[in-house]
């Protein structure tokens, strides 16, 4: 019985860690980085916040693709050969829709670290 209650703290641990650790092959930057690079025309700038959150405050820019919409709607909206900025409102859901932007086939992807916290 003690074992399995073992595997049960592993595998918890496990799945919490995962959602902390960053994404392979994704880039990450503070906003003091996204600061130098937000007129570079050859970089897409994506939002994945609720269309209320994005309404509420959003910088110039980025295009809002709510994160339960971004598999259906990312290669209608993106160019796979440019490279994908993402951003949210603490860096958790850009962090997940990073993911799905690499499993997509996006290869350049890059999270903002602390999302619009960090940018207020």
């Amino acid at each position: 019985m003690q074992t399995i209650n073992y595997i049960i703290l592993a595998v918890l641990l496990y799945l919490l860690l995962k959602r902390f650790i960053p994404v392979k092959g994704v880039m990450n930057i503070s906003t003091a980085d996204l600061k130098n690079i937000l007129n570079d025309n050859s970089k897409q700038f994506i939002d994945v916040r609720t269309p209320a959150e994005f309404k509420g405050n959003h910088i110039r820019g980025f295009k809002n693709i709510p994160l339960h919409q971004l598999a259906q709607q990312a290669n209608n909206q993106l160019e796979k050969e440019k490279e994908v900025v993402v951003i949210c409102q603490s860096g958790m859901r850009s962090q997940k829709a990073s993911k799905t932007l690499k499993n997509l086939g996006y290869t350049k992807v890059t999270n903002v670290k602390g999302g619009m916290n960090a940018w207020m």
